[in-house]
């Protein structure tokens, strides 16, 4: 009995086999024949891997990196190495900086930050409005007691953290404070991941002066290190086989300004007054947390409405094309839309 179960065990196992190889045939075939309808070159699959030569002359804020230091060069390429391969998401850089550079830079002129501390932002949120964790929020990543500390408003209705420009500002801030206690903008650079408190701890402890002398966490050793990477490869992505059209880059927002000093009960009534949808106004205006604003006496705020083509909704393409997919780069459409 045992012997027929074990002979029937092995039959089924046998056929199972040959299902398997049949179908994987039939797929094999199949795969082949739609080969033969769409060619694939040998250099359009195949992924070629290159180490990345680099100038000895690095520097951030105008400070030089000592690459002569074999710990410091192999971390500077470590990071270097990731970021040129992480292709997908330092293409988004490259397309998201020609938005927010522009914003960003002025801000840090104006405060006389040294332009390099754009990279900080970049390292911080990869230019989005993100939310860490552990409750950081906007491009610069202020915690809500230090964004309240450096003037940010937060609470319920309002969080100047999703305010890029004024988050900026708060950073700017920041950044002239701590380079009160270093005159180092590395080391300011390195206390705004790490907080003071605990850079002068390491510093104190380790008796040494340089941030490149200094051991600390593995997110702050790496800090400064991916900061000159981004700042590396964005300065000049095509050397690093980062190639983007410029048409296809991210252009700046056009918006217009209205200027509100009364509460407004409905955000989605007052979109719709300015021909824009809930979305839109949210998009543009990020730092507004609810669906309503209580604005006390003597109160304003500046409520960016978008301009051709960013204000365009769903509706109204779908009216102005009469329900075609739209093609952008038809020139008599965008005319007519703008």
């Amino acid at each position: 009995m045992n012997n027929k179960k074990v002979l029937l065990a092995l039959q089924i196992a046998v056929l199972a086999v040959g299902v398997a190889a049949i179908v994987a045939c039939i797929v094999g075939i199949r795969a082949l024949k739609i080969a033969e309808k769409r060619p694939v070159s040998l250099e359009q699959i195949a992924i070629r891997s290159n180490d990345i030569e680099f100038a000895d002359d690095i520097t951030f804020a105008g400070e030089r990196v000592p690459l002569e230091m074999f710990n410091i060069r192999e971390r500077y390429e470590r990071e270097l190495l990731s970021t040129c391969y992480f292709h997908s998401n330092t293409m988004l850089l490259v397309k998201r900086s020609s938005r927010w550079f522009p914003v960003i830079e002025p801000i840090l002129r104006k405060y006389g930050i040294p332009e390099d501390f754009k990279y900080l932002c970049v390292a911080e949120s990869t230019l989005t409005n993100a939310v860490s964790p552990a409750g950081a929020v906007g491009f610069w990543q202020f915690m809500e007691r230090t964004g309240k500390e450096y003037g940010l408003e937060i609470n319920k209705d309002v969080d100047m953290r999703y305010n890029v420009e004024l988050e900026t500002e708060a950073a700017c801030r920041y950044f002239l404070k701590s380079y009160d206690i270093y005159h180092n903008w590395t080391l300011v650079a390195a206390s705004f991941n790490a907080g003071t408190r605990r850079l002068n701890k390491f510093l104190k402890e380790q008796k040494v002066h340089s941030y490149y002398d200094l051991l600390m966490a593995d997110e702050t050793e790496r800090y400064i290190f991916r900061i000159l990477a981004f700042k590396t490869i964005l300065e000049n992505p095509e050397q690093y086989g980062i190639y983007v059209s410029k048409s296809l880059e991210y252009q700046p927002f056009k918006y217009k300004t209205v200027v509100i000093d009364k509460s407004v009960d409905s955000w989605a009534d007052f979109a719709i007054e300015h021909d824009i949808t809930y979305k839109l106004l949210k998009i543009f205006n990020p730092w507004l947390r609810s669906n309503s604003l209580k604005v006390k006496k003597g109160e304003v705020y500046e409520i960016k409405i978008p301009k051709r083509p960013f204000d365009l909704t769903a509706d109204y393409c779908n009216e102005a094309t009469g329900g075609a997919v739209m093609n952008f780069e038809n020139d008599s459409i965008i005319e007519e839309l703008n």
